[in-house]
């Protein structure tokens, strides 16, 4: 096979840097299945990964990119053949194994999942790990008993990728869905998800009593640290919290007293661990009753080339929404 381009991420002086190269099939990781990818997108943990912002890369160099989805090339693995339409996210992608930001990919079979009936592989890439995020909490807060008529859902850091998929995915499902954000000019963007409410974080009262006003049933966290720390104060009585997100720290400062007086529950979400059963049951969801009707107008494409200019943006907090890439196939 000639050569195809790859975002490979260095490190540089202790640092990570990222630039595109060409290489052959053989300069990649190996794997049972070799994909030639149609699109991948740009999580919060890629931005971080390709501009050494966090210490994400655990293994230099790599290609980039957490998510892939395209076209089997070739399998020494039974359970796909050439010219099946299929996604990888998580695992080792794009951290330590050569990821998706590359014309191919060549991964473990054990990581490959069918693309589901229904899903176009745009539609993958626009939900990606940041859909199946959104999806498996809201998964794991109705297994914690968290229904419509318990009372108000929160999402914060709430124009972000997992969270505005969040809302969507909330709100078909009936719930009073209030949106915690710090941009104030994009109300009008998050009602139209299907939010009900809008918090600005600038006008946020978060208190410092150890229990606060119960005003929730359950909450959606994507910043961690202060923002956390006050839902855990100001859930309502055996209150669930999904935590997937640190944008806005890694610590968390808070007492006993709402999980044994409250009964509040915080559940941590990673998604790229998901065992495979649980993995192909979201995804299935993601098809059915936890897919956004706005899924394309929350996820523009950029080429390939325009990849390096996404990642500032999103650290930065500029982006909204998700962002799908659009790569071009190799040949």
């Amino acid at each position: 096979m000639n050569k195809f381009s790859a975002y490979r991420i260095f490190e540089q002086d202790g640092k990570s840097t990222g630039r595109f190269v060409e290489l052959t099939l053989d300069d990649l990781d190996p794997g049972e299945v070799v994909i030639q990818t149609h699109y991948s997108d740009v999580n919060y943990k890629d931005a971080l990964a390709a501009t050494g912002a966090g210490k994400i890369i655990r293994r230099f160099p790599c290609v980039g990119g957490v998510d892939a989805a395209g076209v089997v090339v070739s399998s020494e693995d039974a359970r796909f053949k050439a010219g099946d339409e299929v996604l990888v996210t998580g695992y080792e992608m794009g951290v330590a194994h050569d990821g998706g930001y590359a014309e191919y990919v060549r991964v473990p079979a054990d990581w490959v999942v069918p693309l589901p009936q229904g899903l176009s592989l745009f539609d993958a890439m626009a939900l990606g790990t940041a859909g199946f995020t959104a999806a498996l909490s809201i998964h794991r807060l109705e297994q914690n008993e968290l229904s419509p008529e318990k009372g108000k859902v929160i999402v914060t850091g709430a124009t972000g990728g997992v969270a505005s998929l969040a809302i969507q995915m909330l709100a078909q499902l009936g719930y009073h869905v209030v949106a915690l954000t710090g941009k104030d000019s994009e109300h009008e963007y998050l009602k139209s998800l299907g939010a009900s409410e809008i918090l600005s974080r600038k006008e946020l009262e978060m208190g410092t009593r150890p229990l606060e006003k119960a005003q929730w049933a359950g909450a959606l966290d994507a910043v961690g640290g202060e923002t956390l720390a006050w839902l855990t104060r100001t859930m309502q009585q055996n209150g669930v919290i999904a935590s997937f997100g640190n944008a806005g720290g890694i610590e968390l400062h808070t007492t006993v007293l709402p999980f044994i007086l409250r009964g509040v529950r915080l559940i941590g979400i990673d998604s790229a661990a998901t065992v495979m059963p649980l993995r192909r049951q979201i995804w299935q969801r993601l098809t059915s009753d936890l897919r956004p009707k706005q899924l394309a107008q929350v996820a523009p494409v950029v080429p390939f080339a325009g990849l390096p200019q996404v990642f500032p943006l999103m650290l930065q907090g500029k982006q909204r929404g998700r962002t799908v890439v659009g790569i071009k196939p190799a040949g």
